[in-house]
């Protein structure tokens, strides 16, 4: 199994910053805080700076030991935390698959990437040709480029790589040994270049149905846990274990579906411990930046195709030559929009001539939190070719805010949640509240949402039209319109159409 914590050499500079002391917060209600201080310094590699960005398909924040749940055994990403720093307040720009990565890959969101919705099958979204990604930046710069697994984002011109392997060679992202396998593979190659390689998992997604059942909602169940995969012995879990997250009804369709994704889980934590050990081996994990995050929140009504925490807060962990010291809570605002501007500053690659939203956090590796990011943006527009429904939304540190821009649709469902036994289930019982939500509420949406988390964080109790948040709604409405001027959405069109119906009344 894959080593514990053995703490990397450097090279060349260092600077020390002071200790300070941080509170890492529990998840998970009931998990006692625990203060850990750190005394961290900054060195960087000599040699190259290779990336490896793993991105992991519906993983939640609160499923991890590292995070707060101790009924999950994920040693290998807890390890990854132990020896670098973990991300409490990061968030993916949109809480759906395609979108999140192209998000991620590109810097942009996805109502300026083109990655509006899912890119597989009918539905057949991509990036717009102009729009540059980290493979094809990083090329220009003399890195070789692998994809191992999962892509999931498409493009014209800019997401060749010099090495990829996915899909049916890897059980559809699912056999994290020859993953694993084929990423000590890419190690081993061209060791005078830099590399640049992503992982992308499909764990623990929901598995996909047959490619003729796949309007049959009674074949969109499980999470591939069904087939033996090599080396690998199945982490089976007791459904009266797992932790049912505040925004689901604690019943035993959940929990039976939560005990087989985090099977799924296990399974995956175990690849990335065998693909690291695999980087160890080719002597390049000292010259290594590496990023776990997973693109959206969990594959369950309430979290995934939404723009509430639930959908896009998420786990986000690195390792880094920079970090000296690991173990380190971070407790800034991070937006993925921040990931391409690191890795281009970490690599000293040139960026996209056109200007990028985010922000470099490779300062802040060494920090437990930053005065200076106190704020995120979520852009939604589509999922499923089917899923017209754009939303946008801004989260402070205390506040979440949303603007449906159509209200009047009812909020649509991804094939694989509404197939779900946990949404059958609901459907079926005539379940009133999704734990602290109220059902109805989730699928009939007002034009606005306002929340506060700091007292509400199953954000349930919808402030918007409190006059008592009207100062506090009125600041986050100046700075979300701010926002989409700033990165031309071109939804901003919809403002003028609501004229139409002052007009004309139904």
């Amino acid at each position: 199994m894959p080593e514990k914590l053995n703490r990397r050499n450097f090279i060349e500079k260092s600077a020390a910053l002071g200790a300070t002391s941080i509170i890492a917060s529990s998840i998970i209600p009931g998990v006692v805080n625990s203060t850990i201080k750190k005394t961290v310094s900054f060195k960087s590699s000599g040699k190259h700076k290779n990336v490896l960005l793993i991105i992991s398909d519906d993983h939640g924040i609160d499923q991890l030991g590292c995070y707060g749940n101790k009924k999950i055994d994920t040693p290998n990403l807890d390890n990854m935390a132990a020896r670098g720093i973990r991300f409490t307040n990061a968030y993916s720009t949109v809480a759906s698959c395609s979108p999140s990565r192209a998000s991620v890959l590109t810097g942009l969101y996805s109502h300026q990437n083109g990655q509006y919705g899912l890119q597989h099958k009918w539905h057949h979204f991509k990036l717009l040709d102009w729009v540059e990604t980290a493979p094809s930046l990083l090329k220009k710069s003399g890195y070789k480029t692998g994809l191992v697994g999962k892509l999931h984002v498409e493009s014209t011109e800019n997401l060749e790589f010099d090495f990829k392997v996915s899909g049916k060679e890897i059980k559809g992202n699912r056999d994290v040994k020859k993953m694993a396998d084929k990423a000590g593979e890419f190690f081993s190659q061209d060791k005078e270049k830099p590399f640049f390689l992503l992982v992308g998992y499909s764990d623990p997604h929901r598995k996909a149905p047959p490619k003729s059942k796949t309007k049959n909602a009674s074949s969109l169940s499980g999470f591939g846990n069904d087939p033996k995969y090599e080396g690998l012995t199945a982490q089976k879990y007791d459904p009266a274990d797992v932790h049912v997250p505040g925004f689901l009804p604690d019943i035993p369709e959940v929990r039976n579906e939560l005990a087989d994704q985090y099977e799924s889980i296990s399974r995956l934590d175990t690849g990335i411990g065998w693909m690291i050990d695999n980087l160890k081996k080719s002597g390049r994990y000292d010259d290594t930046l590496i990023i776990y995050l997973s693109d959206n929140g969990i594959p369950f009504p309430g979290a995934k195709t939404t723009v509430y925490d639930s959908g896009v807060k998420l786990p986000m962990i690195i390792n880094s030559p920079g970090i000296k010291k690991g173990g380190i809570v971070n407790k800034a605002m991070i937006s993925f929009v921040d990931l391409l501007p690191t890795i281009l500053d970490w690599t000293d690659a040139k960026p996209p001539k056109y200007k990028l939203p985010g922000k470099s956090f490779r300062n802040l590796l060494n920090s437990e939190d930053s005065s200076e990011r106190n704020e995120i943006y979520n852009s939604h527009t589509f999922h499923e070719v089917t899923m017209f429904y754009p939303m946008r939304s801004i989260r402070t540190r205390r506040y979440r805010y949303i603007l449906n821009l159509y209200p009047q649709l009812e909020f649509p469902f991804a094939t694989d949640l509404f197939a779900s036994k946990t949404w059958q289930a609901i459907l079926n019982s005539k379940l009133e509240k999704m734990g602290k939500r109220s059902t109805r509420n989730y699928l009939y949406r007002p034009a606005e949402e306002l929340y506060d988390i700091q007292n509400d964080p199953a954000e349930s109790v919808n402030l918007a039209g409190d006059s008592n948040y009207k100062t506090v709604l009125n600041e986050l409405r100046t700075k979300l319109r701010q926002m989409r001027e700033d990165t031309d959405d071109y939804w901003l069109i919809n403002d003028n159409y609501k004229t139409n119906s002052e007009v004309f009344k139904r």
